[in-house]
This record gives structure tokens, sequence and C-alpha cells, in this order.
């Protein structure tokens, strides 16, 4: 078979994982896997889409079948199980040189602006580290959607304590789970850059303010603290990022966005312009900024 493949948000540079998969597993079965080109014709391509504004492919397919997957597509299913075990093909994405995947899947919350409860369910367990870990790097990238409220991922971070891999949790930890104890375990991990957390609303700050002070008394450095900082009213996120400002955690704004793509509002768009642009962030306020 001459099967193609589209990253429908490869703009963004991280690679899609579905697709690394789907190539390992059909090269594994001796199948042609290239990047589409619209010049050719295809047996069977596949389209991934992660987010509902990315836009899509508009060009004429020409392919006996065409699979769209993915949460931009609102299908929160999941691949075959065969093809999920598949390890990854990295060398459809030459330039990353780091291991992406997850210790776990699902999360315990039900927050209202997420979709993961609803694709993924309950949290349970999805891998060893050392099946995420490439064996031509030493960087891994975990999707984990709240790996601190598992007893697997708490497992697997242990067993990453001494050895030589360097981590980053991208989705963001979540401070209600950060005690001494766990505190303790993230401080013995080798940090690719940033320990990133979460602060979705205000009364988050308390909780990442005490999350924060058991990381930096079991070690980790106060360069490290970063967080995601979802934006619906903007006076509040203005509140958050000052606060988080204070307690040395670097916010990054994300302007809500719903699942049938809507836009976010153009002072949500200001905003996170003056949060994420740190040299305008750091020497002016919102007030100022705005004007």
């Amino acid at each position: 078979m001459n099967i193609g493949l589209i990253d429908v948000d490869g703009h963004s540079g991280f690679p899609n994982l579905a697709l690394m998969r789907l190539s390992a597993w059909h090269k594994g079965r001796g199948d042609h896997v290239e990047w589409w080109n619209g010049f050719c014709r295809y047996d069977r391509v596949y389209m991934s889409k992660v987010f509902t504004f990315t836009p899509d492919v508009d060009t004429v397919i020409d392919a006996g079948e065409v699979i769209r997957g993915g949460t931009g597509y609102k299908d929160y299913g999941s691949l075959p199980e065969e093809i999920e075990n598949t390890a990854p093909d990295y060398s459809i994405y030459p330039a990353v040189n780091y291991a992406v995947g997850f210790l776990t899947r699902g999360c315990c919350r039900r927050c209202p602006w997420c979709i993961v409860p609803v694709k993924e369910g309950q949290i349970r367990p999805a891998a060893a580290w050392e099946e995420v870990k490439r064996p031509d790097s030493n960087r891994i990238i975990f999707m984990d959607n709240n790996v601190l409220a598992s007893p697997h991922g708490l497992q697997q971070i242990k067993a990453m304590e001494g050895q030589k891999v360097w981590v980053d949790f991208n989705q963001g930890l979540d401070a209600r789970l950060v005690t001494p104890e766990t505190a303790a375990l993230l401080a013995r991990l080798r940090w690719i850059r940033f320990v990133r957390l979460s602060c979705d609303t205000t009364e988050m700050l308390p909780v990442i303010e005490q999350a924060v002070a058991y990381m930096k008394e079991a070690g980790i450095a106060k360069s490290r603290f970063w967080a995601y900082l979802l934006v619906q009213d903007v006076e509040d996120a203005k509140d958050r990022a000052v606060a988080l400002k204070r307690m040395g955690v670097e916010p990054f704004a994300q302007p809500y966005r719903d699942y049938d793509g809507g836009e976010p509002t153009q002072l949500q768009k200001q905003f996170a312009h003056w949060v994420n642009q740190k040299s305008v962030f750091h020497s002016c306020t919102w007030e100022e900024f705005k004007k």
C-alpha cells in the first residue's frame, strides 16, 4: 500500500504521536509511507488534527481512502490497540531530537474547559518510562494530563531517579497533589527546562504558592517554575498573572477556545501578547500596555 500522512497542525513543530505510530505500523507491514504530496495518488491518507481552530486542508486528496482523526475533528476515539502499542517512527520528524509519550492516560478531574475526561476517561497506566524513551535520545517530553494522580505515574517518576534522562511534563503538574513527598520525588528528576503547573482559577493561587514552596525546599531551582494561565475573564487572569509573577512563577497565557473552534476576543489576544512577550511583561503593567 502507498500511505500518505497529513499533520494538519504541522505548523506547531511538535510531533504527532498518532501519525508516528501509524507510520511505524504500516512500514512494519511493508507499506510505503510518506508525507502526503498533492501530486501523488495514495491507497490511503491519514489526516490527524489536534486543535479545532487549525484550518483544515482544503486541497482535493487523491486517495482510495481518507481517514481523519483527532480531537480537532471531534473524534475522541483511539488507535487500534496493535497500533497504539507500536513504537513511534521518529524518522518522519528528523528535526525532533526527543521522545514523546504518556506514562498515564486520562484524568481524575472534571474541569469544564477540558476535553480529557470525555476523550480519555479516568486516569490509568499507559507505559513505563523506558518504553517511552527512544534509543537515540535522553530527552523525554511526557504528555500526561495528571501524572501525580496515578500511583503508576508516581512509581515511574521514582524509577527515573538517577537515570540519565531529562524530562518535561508539558501538560502541567497538578499543584493540588504536590506534597513534601512528591516534591522530593520531582526534585530528583533532571528537567529539560521548566517544572510546569496550571493556574486556571484564582483558587489555585494559594495551592501553587504552597506547591512551589515545597519544591523549592526539596531543591528545585526557583528559575524552573512556570504555569499555564487560562484566560477567560481578562481582569481575573491579570490578577493571577501578577500574583504568579510575585511568587517567581513565569505565567504563560492561553486564551480560552471552545470546541467549536471559536476565536478568542481581541482583548484576550492582546492580554496574551502582554504576558507571553517576557520583555514586555516584565517592563510594564497590563494597564500601561493596553493603552
